[in-house]
């Protein structure tokens, strides 16, 4: 980046995080390259000299299959619903509405009925059918604000919808 390779980035030739992908791939390749350099003692083996607590401290590392792409577009997918997450937050905050925000937010990733309503309605001192309605606005809110979330990555509207599909794809996997 320092080299100003971001200059190279083109719209036109693809996605932003695609960019960012392939140049921090380029950029890892390069390292690998420099630190095996015979000058930097790249051609010696490294060896631990504690091999039994090596091997017990590797088996105890959770693992995962996710290639490094994956756990990218999984990365890039979590960051933008907690974006999104946030500026709905915020507005709760702004319109005074904090408490409901906070008693209503886990319907937005619940399945339907898994969370009774009337728990909320209890607490929040209102009926059912007004938190189911609360809920239905603040999952209309939800899908507004990802939406436009989206649309800040991207060069033209119709890019949102495959996008979001990108992003529940990266979640899936």
């Amino acid at each position: 980046m320092d080299k100003g390779g971001l200059g190279l980035a083109d719209p036109k030739r693809g996605k932003f995080r695609s960019f960012l992908l392939a140049s921090l791939k380029h950029f890892l390749s390069n390292e690998r390259a420099r630190a095996r350099a015979k000058k930097r003692g790249g051609g010696r083996k490294v060896l631990s000299l504690d091999f039994e607590n090596a091997e017990s401290q590797y088996a105890l590392e959770p693992r995962d299959e996710l290639s490094p792409e994956k756990l990218f577009e999984r990365s890039w997918a979590l960051t933008v619903l907690d974006r999104t997450m946030t500026r709905l937050q915020a507005e709760a905050i702004r319109t005074n509405k904090q408490k409901l925000f906070d008693f209503l937010k886990v319907h937005l990733t619940a399945e339907e009925g898994s969370v009774p309503y009337r728990d909320a309605a209890v607490e929040l001192d209102m009926t059912e059918g007004a938190v189911r309605i609360a809920v239905h606005r603040l999952r209309k809110r939800y899908r507004e604000l990802l939406r436009d979330e989206i649309a800040q990555t991207v060069t033209s509207d119709d890019q949102i919808d495959e996008e979001i599909r990108n992003l529940f794809t990266a979640l899936g996997s």
